[in-house]
């Protein structure tokens, strides 16, 4: 009866080591597999050597620091176990101990194995993350500049310091983890026994854990030397960098602590031979006092007695060092700064010599009309635009003058497949189609957006001659994969357009574009297990010489792992260049090194209203005290080609990262034309900068100290929310003092701090074609003036009577207000308020779409509201801008002598009752389109929704034209 058991226990002692080998080659195969489509990723793209570089470093320093660790451990474990005691003399220890020393002994190359693995592994794995920190202090390259206090290049501080911080704490974390297996091993073999009457341990054991122990106290002295250059990127209070105590006490204190860990560690040296524990133990005890005394009492003693109480004498020159490293590493150092007495009294004539800037005032809010372009250009549910339409510049129609525009890439929008499939998600709806753009400065007959390009496919001024988008920012990077490039019996599969086909059906298309993997062999075996997806394998749709398989074709994500030393903005935009879709990345050079410089959390600073818009992208939280535009990249939609560009071809961190990737940025002089002029000034990089400026536009270290002239974001007065969230920039053309025509640049507003008048306009050139791109200037308005900031200027403009009526009236026939864009602008010798407002119907049918219906202008205390901007200026100004904005205006109606208070009420009054008859008449109009909408009617649904926008342009002319 005992063999059956014999023999299932012996089935049983099978199965695990088949598991384990079948897990062991599983978790293989799935190495292979990422590593392997990694690397035909990156070589469709051309960007092997990027890849094949970064992991060969990866698995270098892998194998590196592993096999150090690992045979620093093995060899210290085995010299406990060489130097045991052959006799333990009878001593009497535990059962428990006698049987972990037999089975170490017994199995003791098994263990020592075991544990050398485990801390190689341990080491490797941690050495992976550091490449990028290798590579860069390899191929460092010095700043020109050092810092104050050692004279030291910058470069050391941003290359050099932390990758020779990793290896001090590796090297430490290496003789420590050995010190502690050695002891363990001298333990359980007798040769250090804890127990009395013979505590105490062999020559040999107190030897060899004398010297590791020095060792380690040896680095740790060396780590106290390179912690001095450390203060220099380290928070205080108040600054990043240098401080007064931090230099007279702090820098002192390590210099004194790395001498004290010497000499401790020449004591556990010399215990070696003479084993008196009792010497190195109170060095280690008093190296710990030290610490404590000499790096916290201390300083606290010379911050409370001496640099406390005379903090602005003894603070101002580190301050001051502060304030010029900070403006250095940001790009500050170049910063106009200009008193601007702003006026706020409007006459007539006014805004005469801002002729060239009033036609670009931007009208389409990019954030608010994007259900118009769904809903006007959309044409199918499985196209989509992006949450945030994006703003943009052409020459149109052999135009010199760049026109704004908003605009917005058609692309796919998988969720709204209608019963999908396999064969529908994967090989039919492969791509969107076509860029939308619109005027910005201007809106169409009815309100709606007047296009540039529309329709399907692209008609219009910017002549697209390849629109499809195989590569665009809605496509999801895990499991949203296209197999293009397929024609089972000659048939394209591909869907291309809705109309256009065979009897104007749909049209289809087959993929011909250098982009994506080869589909063939093996590699169908690959993407099957990539995506754990069998019918890659198993479908006839994935078979062919030309069939290939386009994956991570989101732009930014595209940018970033080809470039994986970059930090991209969060905003890539699209744009026709010579007659091709493409989509511009603004990359960033970044360190949290810099000496001195303030250091900031990347996610805080570029917060606004845009990312509670679109958080899709939005920046990391990580710190930062460097920063620069250093490269453009440019992804284009239809084959995925990323080129990137260096912009600031100075910058030492580009140049280091061009070493380590040599041919992967190409020169600025590469550039096209037409490419060019479609740059602009990046905007995390600019809020990172406004967020600096808050507080560093002051240069004098006295006045920084002092802090009565800091300033604050003011927060979005468009948002209906109690969130503090802060106002986006925006890119308008402005033209600021002592320029004669107006530049396109990025915008803001500051305030003073826990305020809410405006303290300062800021704006940078943001014209890639113009010397001063990159220019900062700021128009300072006096302390004195009182000039309503964005908040109290929205609250004055909506409480205004005339805009307050009209609202009222629109509400009451149950139409829906939307705000836009609050822009700011210095014209007319002042400060000008310019708001775009929207109305949609309400209803539940559908089909509904914001219009623009009024613009609202507030400048001094005169506030105007028209059914053009033209109008709104013109009440503002007497009457009498003085410039046109280049809109067609609709006839003006008399509304009597406004001289005559009586008969100026009675015409108010019937104004009035005028504009509510008119709303009632538009609110059954629309009623009458949404019910022709849901009968299929489009001709009725037209004709009864011009109906309505008639009779809203004759309230509002009731109401705003007085």
């Amino acid at each position: 009866m005992s063999t059956p058991t014999l023999r299932l226990g012996r089935r049983r002692s099978a199965v695990l080591p088949f598991l384990i080998i079948v897990a062991a080659l599983i978790v293989v195969l799935a190495i292979y597999t990422t590593i392997w489509t990694n690397r035909l990723w990156f070589a469709s793209l051309g960007y092997s050597s990027v890849y094949t570089h970064l992991l060969l470093v990866r698995i270098g320093l892998f194998v590196s620091f592993g096999l150090i660790m690992a045979a620093v451990v093995a060899a210290n474990v085995a010299i406990a176990h060489r130097v045991r005691p052959r006799s333990r003399g009878g001593a009497a220890t535990s059962p428990m101990l006698e049987r972990y020393r037999m089975m170490l002994e017994s199995r003791f190359t098994i263990v020592m194995v075991v544990l050398a693995v485990i801390a190689g592994l341990f080491a490797g794995g941690i050495s992976t993350g550091q490449a990028q920190t290798y590579l860069a202090w390899v191929n460092r390259t010095p700043f020109g500049t050092t810092d104050p206090k050692f004279g030291i290049d910058v470069s050391f501080f941003v290359f050099g310091y932390p990758w020779l911080r990793y290896i001090l704490s590796f090297v430490f974390t290496t003789l420590i983890l050995s010190a502690i297996a050695a002891a363990i091993v001298h333990y359980v073999l007798g040769a250090i026994r804890l127990n009395a009457p013979r505590r105490g341990g062999t020559s040999a054991a107190q030897a060899h854990l004398s010297i590791l122990v020095g060792l380690a106290v040896l680095v740790r002295g060396v780590q106290y030397w390179f912690d001095r250059y450390g203060l220099e990127i380290n928070d205080g209070p108040r600054f990043t960098g240098l401080r007064y105590t931090t230099d007279h006490a702090t820098v002192n204190a390590q210099t004194i602590l790395a001498v004290i860990a010497v000499i401790c560690a020449v004591l556990f040296f010399a215990n070696g031979v003479l084993r008196r524990w009792v010497v190195p133990t109170i060095g280690l005890v008093l190296m710990i006092m030290s610490a404590i005394i000499l790096g916290m009492v201390y300083p606290a003693i010379v911050q409370g007695f001496t640099a406390g109480p005379n903090e602005p004498d003894k603070e101002r020159t580190y301050i001051q060092q502060n304030i010029n490293a900070t403006r250095a590493a940001y790009g500050l150092t170049d910063t106009k700064e200009i008193n601007y007495n702003a006026k706020t009294t409007a006459t007539a004539g006014q805004l005469k010599q801002d002729a060239s800037v009033l036609p670009s005032i931007r009208l389409m809010d990019p954030a608010k009309v994007v259900q118009s372009f769904e809903q006007l250009q959309q044409v199918k549910g499985y196209y989509q635009f992006p949450s945030e339409l994006d703003v943009d510049r052409y020459q149109l129609n052999g135009s010199s003058t760049d026109t704004d525009t908003v605009v917005a890439a058609r692309e796919l929008n998988m969720s709204g497949i209608q019963n999908p499939n396999w064969n529908l998600l994967h090989t039919v709806y492969t791509h969107g189609y076509g860029l939308v753009a619109a005027y910005g400065s201007k809106a169409g007959d009815q309100g709606e957006p007047d296009w540039i390009e529309s329709d399907l496919p692209p008609t219009g001024a910017l002549d697209e001659k390849q629109s499809r988008i195989y590569y665009g920012e809605m496509f999801d990077s895990g499991n949203d994969y296209s197999i293009v490039g397929a024609k089972p019996s000659g048939n394209s599969l591909e869907l291309d357009t809705p109309t256009g086909g065979v009897g104007n059906g749909p049209k289809y298309n087959t993929y011909n574009g250098s982009g994506g993997v080869k589909l063939n062999g093996w590699r169908r075996i690959l993407y099957a297990l990539k995506y754990f997806d069998a019918n890659i394998l198993l479908s006839n749709r994935t078979r062919g010489d030309n069939v290939k398989i386009l994956y991570d074709r989101d732009p930014k994500e595209m940018v970033e792992k080809v470039a994986p030393w970059l930090t991209v903005d969060r905003d890539a935009y699209p744009a026709v260049v010579d007659g091709r879709v493409v989509w511009i990345v603004d990359g960033y050079t970044t360190s949290d090194s810099y000496p001195n410089s303030q250091r900031v959390s990347l996610q805080d600073a570029t917060s606004d209203t845009r990312t509670r818009i679109n958080t899709i992208g939005a920046q990391p939280d990580t710190m930062i005290n460097y920063m620069r535009n250093s490269v453009k990249a440019v992804v284009d939609a239809y084959d995925g080609s990323v080129k990137l560009y260096a912009w600031d071809e100075n910058d030492p961190v580009l140049k280091t990262w061009e070493k380590a990737f040599p041919g992967t940025v190409l020169p600025k002089s590469d550039i096209s034309a037409d490419l060019m002029k479609h740059f602009r000034y990046p905007q995390d990089l600019y809020k990172v900068q406004r967020q600096i400026l808050t507080t560093y536009h002051v240069t004098n270290a006295s006045d920084w100290f002092a802090g009565n002239d800091q300033w604050a974001i003011p927060n979005d007065p468009t948002v209906d929310s109690n969130d503090n969230t802060k106002e986006p920039p925006y890119y308008l053309t402005v033209r600021m003092p002592g320029q004669s025509t107006g530049s396109f640049s990025l915008t803001s507003v500051y305030v003073p701090n826990g305020r809410q008048n405006i303290a300062a306009y800021a704006a940078v050139n943001s014209d890639p074609t113009s010397p001063d791109y990159g220019q900062f200037t700021i128009l300072r308005v006096p302390a004195q003036s009182q000039i309503d900031g964005p908040g109290q200027a929205s609250n004055a403009m909506r409480t205004n009577e005339d805009v307050a009526t009209l609202l009222r009236s629109f509400t009451q026939a149950s139409i829906k207000v939307t705000y836009g864009n609050l822009l700011t602008l210095p014209l007319g010798g002042g400060l000008i308020y310019v708001q775009p407002i929207y109305t949609q119907q309400q209803g539940s049918g559908g089909g509904q779409y914001p219009i623009l219906r009024a613009v609202v202008v507030k400048f001094g205390a005169e506030v105007g509201i028209g059914t053009t901007l033209q109008e709104a200026l013109d009440q503002v100004f007497k009457g009498n801008a003085g410039a046109s904005t280049g809109e067609e205006s609709p006839p003006t109606t008399s509304t009597g002598d406004s001289g005559d208070s009586g008969k100026g009420t009675q015409t108010g009054t019937a104004d009035e009752q005028a504009a509510r008859s008119q709303l009632e008449a538009a609110d059954k109009a629309f009623q009458a389109a949404e019910d022709a909408l849901k009968a299929g009617n489009l001709a009725e649904y037209q004709a009864e929704n011009k109906k309505a926008q008639a009779a809203v342009d004759a309230a509002i002319k009731a109401l705003g034209g007085s």
